[in-house]
């Protein structure tokens, strides 16, 4: 041995000691030595000292060779420990083995001593090896298992000779499955192969255990537990015996699901490129076709207005064909500049109250002699009343959505039918132009709200038109806060639909607050006692008109003055309907007037005016409620009920003559 040997021996007598010393100094080269008899000594020595193998009597004073042995293990357990005592019994020997101890040399024999020393020494640096051997498995496996796990991969290996399969935990878990819920069995792989992968995936395996590929490596998709699927790239090596036939194959599995998910969005970015390039191609052709053409026909025929001895028919003819392509060509410059707004995002909202009724009949109005040219059927319905039909949104471009919808019903329908209208849908109202035209067809219906895609759609009728119309309907549609969608059948015509929100407060007002029937109205308001302050006599006419048919006593006054003198003549009085502007005296300071005398009738405000702050005016001034006009029967009658209603729940116990007759 080379190296120095830290000897430490336990020993309560001085000639035992010199004797064992005597026989390692024979036999051990290098050596250190160290000789204690007590306890507390020998205690010390393992924590100073620190030998490389100790020597222990068997019977100590105050202790045994076992007592020494049991702390030698605690402080340096890889140490050896070697009893040397006098006499021992073969029962005690295999205790102090069975304790700890590496061996036991009897002192009449000490000669033994030395290959006992070398024998342990050698067992405890291969004890040593195997630990640090043990510690570098250790450090390994750990690093195997961080790689794995921190690469989120599933671990298989497969025995070919047994056809025993090992799947790991997380090769399970990416699927969602428990460990113990997939049997380890190339079976349950097969199984959980997506039927359209399957025969590429085996035979991927087939051909790298035939040697035909260095290593084996396929993406097909396995069944999760939830019954969806996922995409897996799989990759492993087989290892062959000497007469080249293959005995195992192991690899590993990782999820790419949300690669494939990427590739799957680049390509379809890739195709959308692509068919944008190509349509706006098509677009610039038909483009220059579209600008071309009116243009022919303007400069045409004013070339043709120069012509000497034509005709006064002929230059009023011309001029009207100048004219319908300069039409033509300014749509086509007006939708070049819608759509290049919508492009730059500089489309601007301007919210306006207007009547969707009435729109919808001036729509009518209009196309209605170019449709029956066609001999083509043409009808709209509202479902709204007057009143209810009212919204606040863009006039502009919701006129502009549907007047190009119903032009495009027109332009691909040559027999039957075109309506259009509206349902109210919730909170938005849902509007449908139906025709039955020439259809679209089903791969083309999700593709013709986008831009130029009219130029890439062959023949078509050979109808003219940029193809800008339906892009700038969905953007409009879309700023507006809705929707628009299309159904159709080829040979049998379309519907397109689109909404807008429903803002109609007082619908959702007056509904709540029991919006009555035109049959309910002569239940709910009769034999009153009304006041029509008007100076204007068609209005007055119209007051007249509505309250025909409720057996309500109507008494009429041109003017403020008029309207106070009556009330203090006449203490019956309802109602009083009040006008704003009048001669004389103006319907604010009548009403105030009114009020220092009678704070109970109800004063409903009417004005053609409908200015900023003229309701909270009329409020001040003592009104109970305030109506624009054009005033319309239902609305007038709702806000007569409510105010009724609201009166008799404050004043319950009130029984002023006239108002007992009021069922509101």
């Amino acid at each position: 041995m080379d190296e120095i040997i830290k000897i430490l021996l336990l020993e309560d007598n001085q000639h035992d000691a010199e004797l064992i010393h005597y026989q390692i100094s024979k036999n051990i080269i290098k050596y250190e030595f160290k000789h204690v008899s007590l306890y507390n000594d020998f205690s010390n020595a393992l924590d100073d000292y620190i030998p490389d193998i100790i020597l222990s009597d068997y019977n100590l004073p105050g202790f045994t060779g076992l007592d020494a042995l049991d702390m030698a293990r605690q402080k340096c357990p890889l140490t050896p420990f070697i009893i040397v005592t006098g006499t021992i019994d073969e029962e005690t020997a295999a205790e102090t083995i069975k304790m700890g101890a590496w061996d036991y040399v009897v002192k009449e024999r000490l000669s033994r001593l030395s290959s006992a020393m070398k024998n342990a020494l050698e067992l405890k640096d291969e004890k040593a090896k195997r630990a640090i051997d043990k510690e570098k498995l250790r450090i390994s496996e750990e690093r195997y298992k961080l790689s794995i796990e921190g690469s989120q991969d599933g671990i298989w290996d497969r025995d070919l000779k047994t056809n025993e399969i090992y799947f790991s935990s997380r090769w399970k878990s990416m699927l969602g499955y428990e460990n113990n819920e997939i049997v380890n069995t190339y079976k349950s792989f097969e199984t959980l192969l997506h039927p359209d992968d399957r025969d590429i995936a085996l035979s991927a395996i087939d051909n790298h255990l035939k040697r035909n590929t260095p290593f084996y490596h396929v993406e097909f998709r396995l069944k999760c537990k939830n019954g969806s699927y996922k995409w897996i790239f799989a990759r492993g090596k087989a290892l062959f015996d000497k007469d080249g036939i293959p005995y195992r194959i192991a690899g590993s599995h990782t999820d790419i699901s949300e690669q494939k998910k990427m590739e799957y969005k680049l390509v379809k970015a890739k195709e959308k490129a692509e068919e944008s390039d190509r349509l706006k191609s098509a677009f610039l052709a038909n483009m220059s076709h579209e600008i071309r053409t009116p243009m022919n026909g303007i400069l045409g025929f004013a070339s043709l207005l120069n012509e000497p001895n034509l005709s006064g028919e002929s230059q009023k003819r011309y001029i009207k064909l100048i004219e319908k392509s300069g039409t033509r060509m300014l749509n086509l410059i007006n939708n070049i500049v819608s759509i290049s707004k919508i492009e730059s995002g500089l489309v601007e909202v301007n919210n306006v109250e207007f009547n969707i009724n009435e729109q919808q009949e001036y729509l009518y109005n209009f196309f209605k002699p170019e449709v029956e040219a066609k001999k083509i059927d043409f009808s709209f319905k509202s479902s709204l009343s007057v009143a209810h039909s009212i919204i606040k949104t863009d006039k502009e471009k919701f006129l502009s959505v549907l007047t190009n919808l119903i032009k495009n019903a027109i332009k691909y329908t040559e027999r039957g039918s075109i309506e259009f209208g509206y349902n109210l849908k919730g909170k938005f109202l849902e509007f449908y132009i139906k025709d039955t035209g020439i259809g679209i067809e089903s791969n083309r219906q999700g593709v013709i709200f986008d831009r130029f895609i009219q130029a890439d759609i062959e023949d078509k009728m050979a109808v003219q038109g940029a193809g800008l119309g339906l892009s700038i309907s969905k953007a409009y549609v879309e700023i507006l806060g809705g929707e628009i969608w299309v159904e159709s059948e080829i040979g049998k015509g379309s519907i397109f639909y689109f909404t807008i929100p429903f803002n109609n407060d007082s619908y959702f007002k007056d509904n709540k607050d029991n919006l009555i029937s035109e049959n309910d109205i002569s239940n709910r308001i009769k034999n009153l006692n009304i006041l029509l302050v008007e100076d204007d006599e068609i209005s007055r006419l119209l007051i007249n008109a509505i309250f025909k048919d409720t057996n309500c006593n109507v008494i009429q006054a041109k003017n403020g003055i008029e309207a106070v003198e009556i009330c203090k003549k006449k203490s019956d009085i309802d109602l009083i309907l009040m006008d704003i502007r009048m001669p004389k005296m103006d319907g604010y300071e009548a009403t105030r007037q009114i009020r220092t005398f009678n704070k109970d009738v109800i004063i409903i405000a009417q004005t053609a005016f409908a200015l900023s702050g003229d309701k909270e005016k009329s409020i001040e001034a003592g009104c109970n409620d305030y109506i624009k006009k054009p005033i319309r029967k239902e609305k007038l009658f709702s806000i007569i009920i409510k105010s009724l209603s609201k009166f008799r729940s404050e004043h319950s116990n009130d029984n002023k003559t006239g108002r007992n007759s009021i069922e509101a």
